[in-house]
């Protein structure tokens, strides 16, 4: 499960209590099993509630972003989405399970996914929000209206873009970093993985492999 320091709480308005924090665990998803429980929480919120048509919101993006996860008592009640680009990242599909939306659990969400942009070096953050919810999202993040930008709209909704700042991560992954630290799985940097295990066979033979 990831942990949130805090530069990942610097996207935020302001810190979060550490008993909110260790009240849920965030998931970064490399599962089939993990995604099910993603497009669960997604279908309940956005097809459920929302009656969003089921190719709006499963898009085509999903196999080429990154998800979280978030749980509670072991059971999935939120997630979104991250995409990456040159210069920044993006959080989508924010999604929490209706009888959870006064735990506090987006913004423990909202902090792990600043945490998780951080540690890869990043320090902006565009969200596109339903316009209503600007007053909400204002105080929940460290965050501006994209200026000159007007608004837009896709599945009946009125949106706006905002761009969140995250501090520089004192152990953000760069192309100087530990080639290990590289090649672990996402989100494992600092755990040991199985191609660390495998440098015991290193040695000077070089094997090519003919495409």
């Amino acid at each position: 499960m990831l942990a949130i320091t805090e530069t990942g709480q610097t996207g935020l308005a302001k810190p979060l209590p550490r008993d909110l924090i260790d009240k849920f665990e965030i998931e970064l998803v490399r599962s089939f099993d993990s995604y099910q429980k993603v497009v669960t929480v997604r279908t309940l919120t956005y097809m459920g509630e929302q009656d969003c048509p089921y190719d709006e919101e499963f898009d085509g993006n999903d196999m080429c972003a990154t998800h979280l996860l978030a749980y509670f008592n072991g059971q999935p009640i939120a997630t979104l989405r991250l995409r990456w680009f040159a210069g920044f990242g993006k959080i989508e599909r924010v999604s929490v399970l209706e009888r959870h939306r006064s735990s506090g659990v987006v913004k423990v969400l909202l902090a792990a996914a600043c945490e998780v942009a951080a540690r890869k070096g990043f320090r902006r953050m565009l969200a596109q929000i339903q316009a209503r919810l600007w007053p909400l999202w204002s105080k929940t993040l460290n965050c501006e209206l994209l200026k000159d930008r007007p608004s837009f709209y896709f599945s009946d909704f009125e949106y706006k873009e905002m761009v969140i700042s995250i501090a520089a991560h004192p152990e953000a992954i760069r192309i100087t970093s530990d080639p290990y630290e590289v090649i672990r799985p996402e989100g494992k940097w600092d755990v040991p993985g199985v191609l660390d295990a495998s440098r015991g066979r290193g040695g000077d033979d070089v094997r090519v492999v003919a495409a």
